[in-house]
């Protein structure tokens, strides 16, 4: 396995689950989830539903299926949905927001990932009769395409505002809400009250080996589930899901501060190299993405070379890298991870 033989920074979802959480999964109370029968996957979903302070949850097995099976609790087929136009619903779910759903996405183009208020405003139009009605604003938090970068309760607030205003609801993609409660030292509420409904993810940075959890009032959560189920989500003795998740919550939500500064540390490390265009200044959670500059290497190239010294990182672009710091990756990785690009960077054919 890549992720036992490297030092993979390609993604959080490679972690592995700890020791705690296997141990659990042995020792689990399992029901028929599908029947409601579950006590664990009732115990996780209530666990979730007050951290996020909301009426009920809804075991997911994946962020995608999380943020498909919103977006039809949210809307009927026809209606247009606002996106980030970087957002994941729109890079990264093979068009289900369309081909499965039957929504209509507007995406609008941001500097950092949130919407200005002038430019949400803008993007929504009168009602008319050759218009799709727009019923859902979707916000990512934190922005995976952006860097990592945090939409603040202040922002989240103003664009509720606006939503609120056009009688339209907001979701937010919170995979890593997590990653922005402890960066910046708040409880999870004070994001997720600004928004209608959420999904997180456990199997980043949480480190539980599958789902994700979504979080709305009980009515929201009661068509989830039948969506869900549409869907072929509905799981039956999915304790042994939910049993990681809920060491998850209790144990692995303050030690994502460490992938904070193992990210800082190696954006710093990394902007003192020649080659290298990266503000570190600018990282705020867990994620590194920098751009490879005057340089004949391409950044598929240049994972390639790195993958030769034993580390593995995505490309972003055709000269953009993004490399995101998790649970295992300790601070020797990053020193070894900076000492690697350096010395491919300096490679003469590099120059």
């Amino acid at each position: 396995m890549k992720s036992q033989q490297y030092v993979d920074l390609r993604s959080d979802t490679v972690t592995l689950p700890t020791k705690e959480m296997l141990e659990a999964i042995l020792e689990t109370k399992l029901g028929d989830d599908v029947y409601g029968e579950d006590p664990t996957v009732n115990q996780l979903e209530e666990m979730a539903a007050e951290k996020m302070g909301k009426e009920a949850a809804l075991l997911v097995t994946s962020g995608t299926q999380a943020n498909l099976i919103s977006l039809m609790s949210n809307c009927k087929r026809g209606d247009q949905v606002i996106l980030e136009s970087e957002s994941h619903i729109n890079w990264y779910e093979v068009g289900g927001v369309s081909s499965i759903a039957g929504l209509f996405p507007w995406p609008i183009k941001t500097d950092g990932g949130a919407f200005k208020t002038e430019e949400l405003e803008a993007s929504i139009r009168p009602k008319n009769i050759h218009y799709p009605e727009l019923s859902l604003v979707c916000v990512e938090n934190t922005h995976n395409r952006h860097g990592g970068t945090i939409l603040t309760p202040n922002q989240l607030e103003a664009i509720s505002k606006v939503t609120k205003k056009h009688s339209v609801r907001l979701y937010m993609d919170g995979a890593r809400i997590f990653n922005a409660a402890v960066a910046l030292g708040l409880d999870p509420k004070e994001f997720s009250k600004h928004v209608d409904n959420l999904m997180f993810c456990l199997s980043k940075g949480l480190a539980c080996p599958v789902g994700s959890l979504i979080v709305g009032d009980q009515e929201f959560i009661e068509k989830a589930r039948k969506v869900r189920k549409l869907l072929g989500g509905g799981m039956r003795q999915a304790g042994i899901i939910a049993a990681p998740g809920i060491v998850a919550l209790k144990k692995m939500v303050s030690r994502l501060r460490t992938d904070h500064e193992n990210a800082k540390l190696l954006a710093e490390k990394l902007s003192r190299i020649d080659g290298v265009q990266i503000d570190a200044k600018k990282i705020q959670t867990n994620i590194v993405i920098f751009d490879l500059v005057n340089q004949n290497m391409k950044s598929d190239e240049f994972i390639n070379e790195l993958e030769r010294d034993g580390i593995l990182a995505l490309t972003q672009g055709e000269k953009r890298v993004r490399i995101v710091t998790h649970w295992g990756i300790e601070k020797e990785h990053i020193e070894r991870t900076a000492s690697a690009i350096e010395r491919i960077l300096t490679q003469p054919q590099c120059r």
